[in-house]
Formats: C-alpha cells, sequence, structure tokens
C-alpha cells in the first residue's frame, strides 16, 4: 500500500512539473506558422518543401517542447504582400501562432515584418533575400537566416569579375529583391574595377524574356546578370539559349540560382553556370544525410531556402526548450546567446541586427560527364567564411542592432 501511494505521489509530482512547464508555454502549445509561395514562381524552391522542413524539425523534437505539443500551419501567400500580411495578423490575433517562417519574397517579409513588430512575434526568413532586411528594414524580432543579396555579390559577382566578366547588363526582377541584388551586385563588380553599363527591369512574374535579352545583347557587356530568381531565372536562361547568348561571346550571371533550377534546366543548359549557396545536399555526411530523409519525403533533393527552414525552426524550439517558455523575449535572447549547430550551419552566430553569419559556397554547375546521376549537380569551388559573406555587425544600419 506505501509503495502504491508513493507510485501515486511521484506520478501527481510529474504531472505538476509537466503542467507547470506547459504553464509557462502560451495557451498551452507551441504554434509556427509558414507563409510561403506554394503555387508560383517560388514554389519549386520553397513551397511544400519548406512546410515539410519545419515539420522534420518538430518531428526531431518529437512533437513537442517544454512539455508542450508543437503545432504547424501553413498557407500560400501567393508572392503578395497583403496576403501575407493578412494572415499573418489573423494567425496572430486568432490562432495563437507565435512565430512565424520561412517568408520567401521580399515584399512578403517586409508585410509581415510589419505584423511581427506589432505582435512581438518573431520572424524566421529563409526565402527572402534583400540585405535591407537587416539593415534599415530590420526589426527587433526579425531574424534572416538562410542568405542575403550581399552574400551573394560577395559570392558570385566578385568571382565573375576576377574572371574577366568586367563589363555588366543586369535583367532585373521589378520589385525590392531584385533592386537590392542588382545594387549590392553593382556595388561589388566596380570595387573589383568592373563597370556597370546598364540594366533592364522586367516584370515579377515574367515568363517571355525576348525584349530583355535582346536589349542585354545589345549592350555588349561580357555579362548579363540575373538579378531574379526561381521560375523567372530559368526562363531567362532559356531565351539566352535561344537567342545564341553564349555562342555570341556573352556569358550569364545567376545571381540567386536554386538546385531545382539547375534540375529543371538540365546540366546540358546549366553546366558551367557558378553561384553561391548556402547550402547543398553533398557537403558532407550530415547534409547527406539529413537530405537522405527530406527526399524520402518529398522525391526531391533540398534547396537551401528549405533547408534553412528547418535550420531556423529548429534551432527556434532549442531556445524554447533551454529557457522552458515561448515568451518571445526570452526566447530571442536564448536563440542570440546559443551557436546555431546543425547540419544547416556550423557554429553559426545570431547578430543583434538580426543576421544569422554562417559560411557560404560558391558552386559550378557540372557538366552532364562529371554527374553520377539525379541531383549530382554541382561542385564546391570555394567556402566563403561567414563575416566575408554578410560584412560585419559594424557595417549593419538596423537601429535596433
Amino acid at each position: 500500500m506505501n509503495i502504491l501511494k508513493t507510485l501515486s505521489a511521484s506520478a501527481s509530482a510529474l504531472a505538476m512539473l509537466a503542467s507547470a512547464a506547459a504553464a509557462e508555454i502560451s495557451d498551452g502549445v507551441v504554434k509556427i506558422g509558414v507563409l510561403t509561395d506554394m503555387s508560383g514562381t517560388y514554389s519549386d524552391l520553397a513551397g511544400e518543401g519548406a512546410a515539410v522542413a519545419a515539420q522534420m524539425a518538430i518531428e526531431e523534437f518529437g512533437g513537442t517542447v517544454a512539455g508542450a505539443p508543437i503545432e504547424i500551419v501553413t498557407a500560400d501567400h501567393q508572392n503578395k504582400a497583403d496576403i501575407a500580411a493578412n494572415k499573418a495578423r489573423e494567425w496572430g490575433d486568432t490562432q495563437g501562432v507565435d512565430a512565424f517562417a520561412e517568408l520567401v519574397t521580399t515584399s512578403v517579409a517586409l508585410g509581415v515584418f510589419e505584423v511581427a513588430k506589432q505582435q512581438n512575434k518573431i520572424a524566421l526568413v529563409s526565402g527572402a533575400a534583400s540585405s535591407p532586411l537587416t539593415n534599415d528594414a530590420c526589426i527587433p524580432t526579425g531574424l534572416h537566416w538562410t542568405y542575403n543579396t550581399r552574400a551573394l555579390a560577395v559570392g558570385t559577382g566578385s568571382a565573375v569579375v576576377k574572371e574577366g566578366g568586367d563589363t555588366w547588363y543586369f535583367l532585373t526582377a521589378d520589385y525590392a529583391f531584385g533592386e537590392a541584388l542588382q545594387g549590392d551586385v553593382a556595388k561589388v563588380v566596380e570595387a573589383e574595377g568592373g563597370q556597370v553599363l546598364g540594366a533592364a527591369k522586367h516584370p515579377f512574374p515574367a515568363s517571355d524574356f525576348s525584349s530583355f535579352i535582346l536589349q542585354a545583347q545589345a549592350s555588349g557587356a561580357k555579362i548579363i546578370g540575373l538579378a531574379n530568381a526561381g521560375a523567372d531565372t530559368i526562363n531567362a536562361i532559356k531565351a539566352a539559349n535561344e537567342f545564341g547568348v553564349i555562342a555570341s561571346g556573352q556569358k550569364i550571371a545567376g545571381l540567386l540560382v536554386f538546385l531545382t533550377d539547375v534540375h529543371a534546366l538540365g546540366l546540358e543548359t546549366a553546366q558551367g553556370l557558378q553561384m553561391t549557396v548556402s547550402f547543398y545536399w553533398d557537403l558532407n555526411d550530415e547534409t547527406r544525410a539529413w537530405s537522405q530523409k527530406y527526399f524520402e519525403k518529398t522525391g526531391k533533393m533540398p534547396t537551401g531556402v528549405q533547408a534553412g527552414t528547418y535550420s531556423s525552426v529548429l534551432h527556434y524550439l532549442k531556445a524554447i526548450e533551454a529557457t522552458g517558455t515561448d515568451d518571445t523575449d526570452t526566447v530571442l535572447a536564448k536563440m542570440r546567446e546559443m551557436p546555431v549547430e546543425d547540419m544547416f550551419a556550423n557554429g553559426g552566430v545570431l547578430r543583434t541586427d538580426g543576421r544569422m553569419v554562417h559560411d557560404m559556397y560558391l558552386a559550378e554547375v557540372k557538366a552532364p560527364s562529371e554527374s553520377s546521376g539525379p541531383w549530382d549537380y554541382l561542385k564546391i569551388v570555394r567556402t566563403i567564411p561567414g563575416e566575408e559573406a554578410f560584412g560585419p555587425l559594424s557595417e549593419s544600419t538596423c537601429p535596433t542592432k
């Protein structure tokens, strides 16, 4: 009888501890809202795959953190800032969402930043690239995880100029991301002694690049820089091939190219293209193991955006586990205190301007003869140290750093 009483008391004590732990979690549940492009230009590089990656981080925790269940909700923002902001506001006001994740498309990230600032929610940006997100447009709770336009410029832009590509003409997506990417690459080109001969802005998204390619050809620039991404990059490269750009002696610099883009183009078309990446599935044993699990769920190897979504959600959950609460300020402090250690980043540092600093990689697309099969598309040319890629904190113009 005494043994039964002791067991009963122990069980009661454990239940009380679990209840107390859950009480530190708002609404008794940790809820993460993944806002991404499920149907448009960026759906292949982000989209459903990013939601799967976030779910993989949750599964790694066994579905609970700090004694509370973890839930995920998803929505298609259609690359429209107003849709994204309205959904984020609804989630925060009525559904108890604690953090917003992924947020591909700069205009979307900026729209959700406003909501996150008002609601004091954490925004984990993986897909949006513009460097202003950790500069003038930063917010105290905005975390920019995967890459930015400065890192892309330092990687691809610098490498191309050093190889003799010293005159450039840009084809630029006509919104904040395209403008930021063109601006950051132009700075690097000019700093390396190159020259920008001109630029043409194209609609976002765009399917017909004929007139833009003709303008770029007429410029006489050695390099046509594609300040766009996703389906826009794919369509521009296809148009360049159709118009004989490479045959005429000009080269294409894809400034934000993803593994899925190479897969869509094929190695015959994409071979030799240099690109700066935040992640590649075949980097090491850890990336291969995680990517194989992802492949089993999706039938594709992950992009950097998808891997970055996993990493950001995982680090967020680690901070909740360590502190026992989902209080925004407490979790943010712990996220900055802990190094980012996972298959995406080794010793990543989360700065006060919101930038997560980690190594980037300059890669080159393999020739068909160099590839062992599907998804074996890249060879790593150079590892770019994190501070070189993203710059020191002293360069950031974030007012809250």
